[in-house]
C-alpha cells in the first residue's frame, strides 16, 4: 500500500459520499450546480482536450516514434496478433453498450439537437451523434493513457501507475506529493466512472426484472440489486474465482454477439447493411464539425447530458481500460498499438450501434408507432426491453439482456477494484485481498449513495466533475510521453543483439521462467557487468564482479570513498489478472523477471529482455545517478 494515495483517495471519496448521505436533496443540487459550473467554465476545455488527445496519438503512431516498441527493442509480443485483437475487441464490450445501444439513437431521433424530431433527418443525425460519442475520440483517450502506462512500464521499467508517465517532466518528484496527487485523482476519477457504469447497469437490471417479473422499479430496489451484485464481485475477489469469472465473461461476449446477430437476422437486414455504410460516411463527413462543436451560438443543455458527459466518462474510465490494454500490449510497436486500439473496438461498436439503433428507429417509424420513443423519453433504462417487445422471443431475449448486464456488472466491479488497488499500491501486483475488497465495496457504496442522492443525474454530475483534474493530468501525460519518445529516438542504442529464436518463441507463448532469467544473467548480464568493470578499471577505479547462488553483483570504489553497488537477480511475482479475459490458462499464474538494484534508487528496475548494450546503459545511468547524488 502507498498510504498517502490509499487514504488520500479514500478521504476525498468519503467526504463526497458523506455530504450526499447527510443532505440528499442539497447534495443533488450541489452536484448539479457543480456540473453546470464545470460545463459553463470548462466545456470548451473538455472538447479541445479530447481533440488534442486524438491528434497526439495519431502523430505518435504515424511519425518516427511509431516504430518504437512497448518494451525492449528485441522484445516480442506477449500475445499472438489475433489474440491481441480479440482482447481489444472484448474491451469494447460492457454495460455502456448494453444500456445505450437502443436508448441513445432513439433519444437523439426523438429529441435531436438540430433536426426536426421523428424525421429521416433526425434519424441520420441520431446515428452520426451516436457514432461520434462511441468512435475514435473515446478510444483516443484510452489509447493515450494505455500508451503512457505501457511505454513507461514495459520499456522504461517504471511501476505500472499513472505517475510514471510524468517522470520525463518531474524526475524524482513523481515519488513525492505531486505523484501521490496524480494517483489520487486517477483513483477518484476511475471510481466515480465505474460507479456511473454500475448505476446505469443496475437501473437496466431493475427495469428488466420489473418487465419480466413485476419487481418494483425504485431507487431502494436498485440499491438492493447493487448489494447483491457487489457481493458476487466480492466473492470473486475473496475466493480467487478469476478463472470462473473469465469463463463467464467469455460466454457473455459470445452471447452478446449472438444477440446482435439475432437482431440483424430478424430485423431489416438489407437496410441495416446499407445503413452501416451510410452511417460511417456521414460520420466521416461530420467528423471535424462534431469534434469541435460546442453550440456556442445556441447554448443548450443537450451538451451536458450527452457529449460533455461522454468525454468526462471516457476520461474517468481511462485508467481502467488503459491499464488493461497496456498489460496485453507488451512487445507491440507504438504504431500497431494505436491503430489496433483506435480501429478494432470502434469498428465493432459501429456495427453494434447500427444494428440496434437503426433497427429501433425503423421499428419506431413503423410497427411500434412511436412506442419505443415514448419508453425512452419516460426512462432510458427501459429502452432495450421495449425494443425487444417488437421482435420474436421477447421473454428469452429480455432475460438474456438482464443476465448480460449482470455479468458485465460483476466483471467491471471486480476488474475495476484491481486497477484501483494497483494504482493505490504503487504498481504492486501482490497486495492483500482485503484491499481489493475494500475498493470493490467502495465502488458499490458510491453507486448506491449517489443513486439515492439524485439518481443517474447525480452520477453523471459526479463523473463530469471528477474527470476535470484528470483531464489536466492527461495533458501532462501526453507531454511526458512525447518528450520521452523523442529522447529515445535520438539517444537509443542502434546496435542490438538478436535473441535466439527459442527465446523469442518463449516470450510469445509464455512469460519468463526462472531458467530464462538465469540464462539472461549468464549470457547478457555477466558480459555487460564485465564490460563496465573493465571500463571502470581503465579509469583507475577498483571494481569487482561477484557471482553467488542468487545473482550477480558489481561493486566499484575510488580512493577510499563510498562504494557503488549494482545487482542483477531473478524475481518471482504473480501474473496479474486485470480482467476476466486476461491471462489465458496456457500462461503461467506466476512469472520471473530480471530485477536490477542499485544504491540510491528505491525501486528495482525490470530488465527482462534487455540486450547487453541496454544493460550496460542501465548500469551507467545508475552510476551517474550515484555520482551526482
Amino acid at each position: 500500500m502507498n498510504p498517502n494515495v490509499f487514504w488520500g483517495a479514500s478521504l476525498i471519496v468519503g467526504l463526497l459520499l458523506a455530504v450526499a448521505v447527510a443532505a440528499p436533496g442539497e447534495s443533488d443540487r450541489l452536484f448539479q450546480a457543480a456540473q453546470a459550473w464545470v460545463i459553463d467554465t470548462f466545456g470548451w476545455f473538455y472538447i479541445l482536450s479530447v481533440a488534442g488527445f486524438l491528434l497526439v496519438v495519431l502523430a505518435l503512431a504515424f511519425g518516427p516514434t511509431g516504430a518504437l516498441k512497448l518494451g525492449p527493442d528485441d522484445s516480442e509480443p506477449d500475445f499472438p496478433y489475433v489474440s491481441w485483437l480479440a482482447m481489444l475487441f472484448a474491451a469494447g464490450m460492457g454495460i455502456g453498450l448494453m444500456y445505450f445501444a437502443v436508448a441513445e439513437p432513439i433519444q437523439h431521433y426523438a429529441t435531436p439537437p438540430e433536426a426536426q424530431p421523428g424525421t429521416f433527418d433526425a434519424a441520420r443525425e441520431a446515428m452520426v451523434i451516436t457514432f461520434t460519442h462511441w468512435g475514435v475520440h473515446a478510444w483516443a483517450i484510452y489509447a493515450l493513457v494505455g500508451l503512457s502506462l505501457a511505454y513507461f512500464a514495459h520499456r522504461k521499467g517504471l511501476p505500472l501507475t499513472l505517475r510514471s508517465g510524468l517522470a520525463p517532466l518531474l524526475g524524482k518528484r513523481i515519488n513525492g506529493p505531486i505523484g501521490d496527487a496524480v494517483d489520487i485523482f486517477a483513483i477518484c476519477g476511475t471510481l466515480f466512472g465505474i460507479a456511473t457504469s454500475l448505476g446505469l447497469g443496475v437501473s437496466q437490471i431493475n427495469s428488466g426484472l420489473s418487465y419480466l417479473t413485476g419487481l418494483p422499479n425504485t431507487p431502494w430496489m436498485q440499491v438492493g440489486l447493487i448489494a447483491l451484485v457487489m457481493a458476487a464481485a466480492t466473492a470473486s475477489v475473496l475466493t480467487g474465482l478469476d478463472k470462473g469469472v473469465r469463463r463467464l465473461s467469455e460466454l457473455n461476449l459470445v452471447l452478446a454477439v449472438l444477440l446482435m446477430l439475432f437482431v440483424l437476422a430478424v430485423g431489416p437486414t438489407g437496410f441495416l447493411l446499407k445503413a452501416l455504410v451510410q452511417n460511417f460516411g456521414l460520420y466521416l463527413d461530420h467528423f471535424f464539425v462534431r469534434t469541435f462543436n460546442l453550440y456556442a451560438y445556441e447554448p443548450r443543455g443537450w451538451m451536458a447530458n450527452w457529449t460533455l458527459f461522454y468525454w468526462a466518462w471516457w476520461i474517468a474510465w481511462s485508467p481502467f481500460v488503459g491499464m488493461f490494454i497496456a498489460r496485453i500490449s507488451r512487445g507491440r510497436t507504438v504504431r500497431e498499438f494505436v491503430i489496433g486500439v483506435l480501429l478494432v473496438p470502434t469498428g465493432f461498436t459501429f456495427l453494434w450501434m447500427t444494428i440496434f439503433g437503426n433497427t429501433a428507429i425503423s421499428l419506431d417509424m413503423g410497427a411500434a408507432a412511436g412506442a419505443i420513443s415514448q419508453a425512452v423519453t419516460a426512462d432510458l433504462s427501459t429502452a432495450i426491453f421495449q425494443f425487444l417487445e417488437e421482435l420474436p422471443g421477447t421473454a428469452i431475449t429480455s432475460t438474456l439482456v438482464v443476465l448480460l448486464v449482470a455479468v458485465f456488472f460483476v466483471t467491471s466491479a471486480d476488474s475495476g477494484s484491481l486497477v484501483i488497488d494497483t494504482i493505490a499500491s504503487g504498481g504492486a501486483d501482490d497486495t492483500p485481498r482485503w484491499q481489493r475488497v475494500y475498493w470493490c465495496s467502495l465502488e458499490g457504496l458510491a453507486a448506491a449513495v449517489l443513486l439515492l442522492a439524485g439518481g443517474l443525474g447525480a452520477l453523471q454530475a459526479a463523473t463530469l466533475v471528477a474527470a476535470l483534474p484528470f483531464a489536466v493530468i492527461m495533458i501532462l501525460l501526453a507531454a511526458g510521453l512525447v518528450r520521452q519518445m523523442n529522447a529515445d529516438l535520438t539517444g537509443q542504442v542502434v546496435e542490438t543483439e538478436g535473441a535466439p529464436i527459442a527465446a523469442q518463441l518463449k516470450r510469445i507463448l509464455s512469460p519468463a521462467s526462472r531458467n530464462d532469467i538465469d540464462r539472461q544473467i549468464e549470457q547478457v548480464g555477466a558480459p555487460a557487468l564485465e564490460t563496465v568493470r573493465e571500463g571502470l578499471a581503465a579509469e583507475g577505479m577498483t571494481a569487482t564482479v561477484i557471482r553467488d547462488e542468487v545473482g550477480l553483483s558489481l561493486t566499484a570504489a575510488a580512493g577510499g570513498g563510498p562504494e557503488f553497488h549494482y545487482r542483477l537477480s531473478p524475481r518471482e511475482r504473480p501474473r496479474p489478472v486485470v480482467t476476466a479475459l486476461d491471462a489465458p490458462e496456457r500462461r503461467r499464474a506466476t512469472e520471473w523477471r530480471l530485477s536490477a538494484h542499485s544504491d540510491g534508487v528505491s525501486r528495482p528496475r525490470d530488465l527482462t529482455g534487455f540486450t547487453r548494450q541496454q544493460v550496460v546503459a542501465d548500469v551507467l545511468a545508475h552510476l551517474q545517478h550515484w555520482r551526482t547524488g
